[in-house]
């Protein structure tokens, strides 16, 4: 199976948010109404460094996913790093590969922004995520902390 990423439209939006619910955490959180997402990827759009990406299977199905946020800092001698989230695959789709051709493209993307350094944050119950992500080389370096604001 080929597939390809782009930059997404906001037409992929919907596509986008199918692929976010279709797991297990998210059939639980992700909710029915586009209206905001959609403005949530106008937001993304503006901001220049946020970027959300897709993957096309070779018919244009949207069979792929992430966001990928570049960030400028003074740590680790000004390192400029790629953060990653939203990761998704469709599911008759996972452990066919696309995962490597995504974080092929994810590191591409980081180096043509001249980042140093790929990170992400994944929720702990993901253990095959886990996995997946140190076959590739990633480390669970860091200890993550979440505070919801609501």
């Amino acid at each position: 199976m080929r597939v390809t990423f782009r930059a997404a439209r906001i037409a992929d939006v919907p596509a986008v948010v199918a692929l976010l619910a279709d797991d297990m955490l998210g059939a639980a959180r992700e909710r029915q109404q586009l209206e905001p997402y959609l403005a949530a990827f106008e937001a993304m759009r503006d901001e220049g460094t946020n970027h959300l990406i897709v993957g096309e299977d070779e018919v244009g199905r949207i069979v792929a996913t992430y966001q990928v946020t570049f960030i400028s800092g003074l740590s680790l001698a000004a390192a400029r790093r790629a953060q990653v989230e939203s990761v998704r695959v469709a599911s008759d789709l996972r452990g066919a590969g696309v995962g490597l051709t995504m974080f092929a493209d994810v590191e591409a993307r980081a180096r043509a922004a001249g980042c140093r350094l790929v990170q992400l944050t994944m929720n702990a119950a993901r253990t095959e995520s886990r996995r997946f992500y140190q076959s590739l080389g990633f480390e669970a370096s860091h200890v993550g902390f979440k505070k919801p604001l609501g």
